[in-house]
């Protein structure tokens, strides 16, 4: 090959196709993956064979919910956490879920502030400035953190689904983020000019009434109050009376979200370890909860999840959720898929290769329901999913300890299980990642 011309001319064409002619694996590769699709060619049976979906401690005894064709999986995730304790202490029916489109509102309102915000707050930059381009480029998108949840949960409390239902828009989110996208890319626009001439708060509020108008139209208007009231699973009747959302919170809820912290595990060498994080300019609430992370090695996120789950309480927990998983099956494995045998070619990286080449990052988030312990030590995981009870253990799928390694970037445990060495870390203060950093990704 001319090392000289890094072009790809006729002679190098040649010498890869007759290379690639004469090996037979590739040949057969080829005519299998023009039928088949290439996960199912390369799916390790063994793999599949050698899991089962029990655990030795599982605290699930509710139906998995379903996001849709929606971006709301931290929101699905978290509410799942606070209902398991509900359920349990009313008794109430497996089925019952918190309103999920109620904070997917408050969560699209907020979002709008604090994109606003933040231009007025950069209005001197570019419009290329590379912080500006990244909130230009997703400026209200579905995805969150779990800081971002305890900031919502805080500050307008949860609402039973009936007060206030799915619609059509809040199950499927892509209209519906299409136009609140050109209003806010617009309102970028808008704002900084008028910041400009010193009216920048009343071009927020204009644009902010615009984004509000959208959302009720899409979502309907959150309920003020509404009656709670329901009948147990041993068919008594119970009427709580009419409650705003935030009293709602202060009284069912058996577990205090601000009393939670995230940890993280990014293994890039810059990121160290049993050190704060932050993200610049990611949120949602303006004033609200930062968003901030412990990062910590993976077997201490392993064995407090483990411990939580043993005491019985379910995990929120964020993860890259594509790699290496089954969607039919509901299973995950780090070498589920051989594609290297497969293609014939070598496809090994880290986890911290991974993340600084842009190959993987926290996509999805999900909840610890139970874990498999041999001797102490973690064989699988029980995950309840947010797509459904069609698939997977009528929708919990199953994760073997390897994939959790490998995928698994953050979860949520209360303050109170750290030891002392890793809650004094907490009051440091942390680290700052740009909004682009693989560690500012929304599941």
């Amino acid at each position: 090959m001319n090392t000289q011309n890094p072009a790809i001319d006729q002679d190098t064409i040649t010498a890869l196709t007759e290379r690639f002619a004469a090996d037979p694996t590739a040949r057969v590769a080829q005519n299998a993956v023009a039928t088949t699709d290439v996960d199912t060619l390369s799916l390790d049976r063994s793999v599949v064979a050698s899991t089962d979906p029990t655990v030795s401690d599982r605290v699930d005894t509710w139906h998995a919910a379903n996001q849709k064709k929606s971006g709301r999986c931290w929101l699905f995730s978290g509410l799942n956490l606070l209902r398991s304790g509900v359920i349990a202490d009313l008794g109430l029916e497996p089925e019952f879920e918190f309103s999920q489109s109620y904070l997917h509102f408050w969560d699209k309102l907020e979002k709008a502030n604090w994109f606003l915000t933040s231009m007025i707050e950069m209005a001197d930059r570019d419009l290329d400035d590379r912080t500006v381009h990244q909130m230009l480029a997703d400026p209200i998108g579905d995805g969150g953190q779990w800081d971002m949840f305890v900031a919502l949960v805080t500050k307008y409390g949860v609402a039973p689904k009936y007060a206030m239902p799915e619609t059509f828009s809040s199950s499927n989110t892509h209209s519906m983020n299409a136009q609140l996208e050109k209003i806010l890319r617009r309102g970028a626009l808008v704002v900084r000019e008028a910041a400009a001439q010193g009216r920048g708060e009343r071009a927020r509020q204009e644009i902010l009434e615009q984004v509000h108008r959208v959302l009720s139209i899409h979502l309907g208007t959150p309920p003020t109050s509404f009656i709670w009231q329901y009948r147990d699973k041993d068919g008594n009747f119970v009427r709580g009376g009419e409650l705003t959302p935030t009293q709602f919170a202060a009284q069912v809820l058996t577990v205090d979200v601000d009393d939670y912290v995230c940890l993280v595990n990014d293994p890039r060498p810059s990121s160290g370890y049993r050190r704060m994080l932050t993200v610049d300019h990611l949120g949602n609430v303006v004033g609200g909860r930062p968003v901030r992370y412990l990062n910590v090695e993976i077997d201490t996120i392993k064995r407090l999840a483990a411990r939580l789950i043993r005491d019985g309480q379910p995990v929120w927990f964020g993860c890259d959720t594509v790699p290496q998983s089954d969607r039919e099956r509901g299973l995950w494995d780090a070498r589920l898929h051989d594609y290297e045998d497969l293609y014939g070619i070598d496809l090994s990286t880290t986890k911290a290769e991974r993340m600084l080449s842009g190959d993987s990052a926290m996509t999805h988030a999900m909840v610890f329901t139970g874990v498999d312990l041999l001797d102490g030590a973690p064989r699988r995981w029980r995950v309840e999913n947010s797509w459904g009870d069609e698939r997977a253990d009528k929708g919990f799928w199953t994760m073997n300890d390897s994939w959790f390694g490998e995928y698994v970037y953050e979860v949520a445990v209360p303050r109170r299980v750290l030891p002392p060495e890793l809650s004094a870390v907490l009051d440091t203060e942390p680290a700052v990642l740009p909004l682009w950093d693989p560690m500012g990704a929304l599941a």
